[in-house]
């Protein structure tokens, strides 16, 4: 299974700091732990909420570049906006990269597609549109197929599709888990050889014993058919989730990661 590091998320106070500061080695740290952890992918979110467009574009070229000087692991261009995205991408040079995200609004579709393409980069898909996450199973099966035709039409594979069926807070609607669980199902039926991913944390918002809910949660939709996660790779806990769950789900050929695993954290 893909793992996606989200520690670098500049919403988070500390992060916050060290792009204000422009605290390459703090960022280097940080991604250095995710790396090590077991990360596929380390997303970089510059996003502080402070100054322009045009400070997050700067910032986030200077987080790939120091970023890409000491770290092998392909990084996911995060962003609201399309042109802080294509800085990163192009900053990145073509290495490999992922583009987190799109979802089915058109202007979204119509700034993001065309990177994904020219960039040929995977792109994460968000089952939303412009009126938001729908609540049901076939309103987020719905926004995905719109996403689907407009790759195809861009001349984008379904396998460069990371299609997200989105997690919501079961503290807020406790049948939340099942449509989302659902809605995983539905989306690798209807489109064959794409990929799937989520944020795994967003279901335990606002309860208590964060890390149970998670680790359970990612169990149920590794069976649902979960390609990706996006989650913090240095909580051991929800690591361990990670590769029991791929052995429980026959991913993890003669059990080499969950043996590797276990060795490390006794």
């Amino acid at each position: 299974m893909i793992v996606i590091g989200e520690k670098i998320n500049g919403s988070l106070s500390k992060v916050k700091a060290i792009i204000r500061e422009r605290n390459a080695q703090d960022l280097l740290d940080l991604a250095r732990r995710q790396a090590e952890a077991g990360a596929g992918y380390i997303d970089v979110n510059v996003a502080t909420g402070e100054g322009s467009a045009d400070d997050e574009v700067e910032a986030m070229t200077w987080a790939v570049k120091a970023l890409q000087e000491e770290i092998d692991t392909p990084l996911s261009i995060d962003s609201a906006d399309a042109g802080v995205i294509e800085a990163g991408l192009e900053a990145r040079n073509g290495r490999p990269s992922l583009i987190n995200s799109v979802n089915a609004e058109p202007q979204r579709l119509r700034e993001i597609v065309p990177l994904a393409s020219h960039f040929e980069a995977p792109l994460v898909a968000l089952a939303m549109d412009e009126t938001g996450i729908p609540p049901s199973v076939e309103g987020r099966l719905e926004a995905c197929q719109t996403i689907a035709a407009a790759c195809q039409r861009a001349g984008i594979r379904l396998e460069h599709i990371f299609f997200d069926p989105l997690v919501l807070p079961v503290s807020a609607d406790t049948a939340q888990g099942l449509v989302t669980l659902e809605a995983l199902k539905a989306v690798k039926q209807a489109f064959v050889g794409a990929k799937s991913v989520l944020g795994i944390s967003n279901v335990s918002y606002g309860l208590p014993q964060r890390a149970m809910l998670n680790a359970a949660f990612l169990h149920m939709a590794v069976f649902a058919g979960l390609d990706a996660a996006i989650l913090d790779p240095t909580d051991a806990r929800l690591m361990a989730a990670v590769r029991t769950a791929e052995v429980l789900t026959g991913k993890d050929r003669h059990c080499r990661r969950y043996t590797r695993f276990a060795r490390a954290n006794r």
